[in-house]
């Protein structure tokens, strides 16, 4: 039997996520970061908690959908950072970070232009 393996569409795949920590190919990244299909964003510090003026970075990566990584638990924002986007016509998603990872990698897949925030306690 013949195995080939099926290499993804896009540059930056989630490998694993736990509570301090999310790998991004063979990366270990423990401070917030924004992940598009073709970068990671390392330098992304939002404040604590999530404010508006946050989301001009994600914002600024011209995505049609916004996956909003909150840890171990779903923790949803303030409304005015849904807001934000929202009044953009960019939607937003907000959920636990295992979840984030799950989806942004099946929507990569689709050729979409989904950027993950991924809050980490770091």
């Amino acid at each position: 039997m013949q195995l080939s393996q099926d290499l993804p569409d896009f540059r930056f795949v989630p490998r694993a996520v736990s509570a301090a920590a999310i790998r991004i190919n063979d990366r270990e990244l423990s401070r917030s970061f924004l992940l598009a299909p073709d970068r990671v964003v390392e330098d992304w510090s939002p404040s604590d908690p999530l404010a508006p003026d946050d989301m001009f970075a994600v914002l600024a990566l011209q995505p049609e959908l916004i996956l909003l990584g909150t840890g171990e638990r779903q923790r949803f924002p303030a409304p005015a950072v849904m807001a934000a986007c929202l009044t953009r016509g960019i939607g937003i998603e907000v959920m636990d970070s295992h979840a984030a990872a799950r989806t942004f990698t099946v929507l990569a897949g689709e050729g979409r232009r989904v950027v993950a925030a991924f809050l980490l306690p770091g």
